[in-house]
């Protein structure tokens, strides 16, 4: 594992700012102790200085993972946010948006958010903005671009689209069923 350069850095700052506007460095300054983000084999992880420390006894050919998987550079060297960073970047989300009950499944297999299934959305949202999305009981269920502002959003068809998906909980079931 290594630190991630100046580049990298901006690119995951830039992306986790889309979701949690300033509120990114409290991922790293953290009451109970100092977090940072490293790069191994193209995947960024989010782990304890503790944590860091006890992986410097392992040699870097035998470490796979370590802390949580937050996400991953692709070849052209863009940064895509994973599932498993849902519960730090909910904690701190910006814009928020809940779907109706119908629309849960829907969201969890992979499609966009309709008018129709939406719930609630954080007012003032701006169209693109990252939100998180929520069920209506507010479990998070993933990540989401808002695909129209709140002001433009009342005056939409029921069948167009309000959140673009990005990422759901339900790609484990989907990714371990492709490997079957």
């Amino acid at each position: 594992m290594r630190p991630l350069t100046d580049d990298e850095t901006k690119a995951v700052f830039e992306k986790l700012t889309k979701y949690m506007g300033q509120d990114v460095a409290r991922l790293l300054d953290r009451k109970d102790e100092r977090h940072v983000f490293r790069l191994q084999k193209q995947r960024v992880y989010y782990l304890s200085e503790s944590q860091l420390k006890s992986a410097s006894n392992v040699s870097r050919d035998n470490l796979v993972a370590l802390g949580t998987l937050f996400g991953k550079f692709t070849k052209s060297g863009k940064f895509h946010l994973t599932i498993h960073c849902l519960d730090f970047v909910a904690q701190y989300a910006k814009y928020k948006v809940w779907v109706k009950a119908n629309s849960e499944m829907s969201f969890l297999y992979g499609h966009h958010v309709t008018k129709t299934g939406l719930g609630k959305i954080t007012e003032g949202t701006p169209q693109y903005a990252g939100v998180v999305v929520y069920s209506l009981s507010s479990v998070p269920l993933g990540f989401g671009l808002a695909a129209q502002s709140t002001s433009t959003m009342a005056n939409l068809e029921p069948t167009a689209i309000a959140v673009l998906h990005q990422a759901d909980i339900g790609e484990y079931l989907r990714a371990e069923q492709e490997m079957n």
